[in-house]
Formats: structure tokens, sequence, C-alpha cells
């Protein structure tokens, strides 16, 4: 039977995947990768020398040296000047740190702070959304404890800072998902900046201190539905609030700061209620 030919037009798999020669550290990874996922080289072990390496794989210093730096980024080792790499835990922790610098960059792209101020809304309207279906009696306690200091710190603009970031924390610790307390850590983090720009300026204390009420009350009474709308109606307004400030300083022009800008977006903002998170 004579073969069949593609048609026009039609490529065949070795032209449509072209092969890719791998570079020799990627040869180094894959086998070091393999051994620690193995347990041969358990976390909080050393490595061996850098020397001994390269008898062991057979390669040169520079592949082993990338390859090390490698294992680096993707959170694997931690290198320490004049030690031997050391395997680290896995953990939350350890995802994020390798992905620090990537989103630093990201957020300093056009967009990127939006994108990440959409993300915190997803994420902490799902995790009020979470607890208010599946809280016992004590996380509810812990929710009473976390918002009773928030409300005992209006007078203190520092202290409900504080326990601001406390109660939202507490939400996080809530959902039961170690993972969830490190991306809320790593999200307040990311978004520092914004927290600097508009918690502080008048009004914005009781408004925000409203909005957990209402989170608080709509978690308590296991409602899912409120509990998310209200905490993506507390963050949202917060980030309208933001851009209103970003806004006013560049319409200055530069001849106001960012606080006399933020004073006008604040008389704005006091009108639609909300508060920052």
């Amino acid at each position: 039977m004579a073969s069949r030919r593609p048609t026009d037009g039609a490529t065949t798999p070795s032209r449509s995947r072209p092969i890719r020669r791998r570079r020799l550290y990627e040869d180094v990874v894959e086998r070091l990768e393999t051994l620690i996922n193995d347990g041969v080289y358990p976390a909080g072990s050393e490595l061996p020398s850098e020397r001994a390496l390269m008898l062991e794989f057979g390669t040169g210093r520079p592949a082993i040296r990338e390859a090390l730096f490698a294992l680096q980024k993707m959170g694997i080792l931690r290198l320490s000047p004049g030690e031997r790499p050391r395997v680290q835990e896995p953990g939350g922790s350890v995802i994020l740190e390798a992905m620090h610098g990537a989103v630093t960059r990201f957020i300093g792209q056009p967009g990127g702070l939006r994108q990440f101020q959409r993300a915190r809304v997803f994420f902490e309207a799902g995790i009020a959304r979470e607890i208010a279906s599946h809280a016992n009696e004590r996380d509810l306690e812990e929710l009473r404890a976390a918002m009773d200091a928030n409300r005992a710190a209006v007078g203190s603009p520092r202290r409900f800072e504080e326990t601001d970031v406390a109660f939202h924390l507490c939400l996080a610790k809530l959902a039961h998902n170690p993972l969830f307390i490190v991306i809320h850590d790593a999200m307040f983090d990311w978004l520092y900046s914004q927290r600097t720009v508009t918690l502080g300026f008048p009004g914005q204390i009781d408004f925000a201190l409203a909005a957990h009420e209402r989170i608080t009350e709509a978690i308590l009474a296991r409602d899912p539905d409120r509990a998310e709308r209200a905490m993506r109606e507390h963050l949202e307004h917060g980030h309208m609030l933001y851009w209103s400030i970003m806004k006013q300083a560049e319409l200055a022009g530069g001849h106001a700061s960012v606080r006399e800008a933020a004073n006008l977006a604040t008389a704005e903002a006091l009108e639609r209620g909300g508060g920052e998170g």
C-alpha cells in the first residue's frame, strides 16, 4: 500500500515541533532535582562541593554554577557566600520568595498594579465566602476578637493600621490553609504603596471600620453571599480611592503633593462610602 503524503499546507510533526538542543546545565538541574525529590538530599541538607558535583556529573564548573543558580530561582536551593548550597524546606513562603523579583517588575509595568488589585479582591472575597460557609465557633470567636481590637484602635491611626492588617490576616488564617496566609502576607507587601496613600486620610478610618463590621456581621450570620459582597465592595472602594488620589496628583502637575491631592479625592470618596482594606 502506498504511503499517504500530507495534503497541501499540512506540516509533519517534525516540522511543526522543532527540536531544541538542551544546554548542559539543564541536564544537571534535572538530575539534581531528581536526587532532591528522591530524598538523597533531604530538606535542610547540604549538597556536595562544586568540585564533587563536577566529578559526579562529569561537567565543568560553569554548568554546575548555572544549575545551582537555576535551582535557587526555583526555590529549591538556598545559596549563601562561603557555604555549600542547602536544600530548602518546601513551602508557600519559598515559592513566593522565588516569585518576588518577577512580581515586583510586573507591578511596575503599565496595568500591573491594577491586575494585582483585582487578584486581591478575588482572593479575599473568596476567603470571606469560605469562612462564612465553614467557620466553627472557635473561628468565630477569633474573628470577634480581631474585630474588637480593630474597633478599639479607632483613636490611634498607627494602631488602627496594625489592627486593620491583623483583621485581614485573621480571615486568611480562619480559612485553615497555610498557603492562604503566605499569599495574604505577599499581597500586603506587594500592594503596600496603596495603603500608604489611602489609609490615614480624613474619614477613612471610620469607613474602613464600618466595612469590617459589615464583613464580620455577614460571616457571623453565616451568609456567604453577603460576606463575599461586603469584602468585594470594601476592597474595590479602596482601589477606586487610590486611583482617584493618584489622578488628582497627576492633574496637579507636581504643584500639589500626593497628600494634598488625597484630600480632594477623599472628599469625593466620603460621599460614596467604603474604606481601604
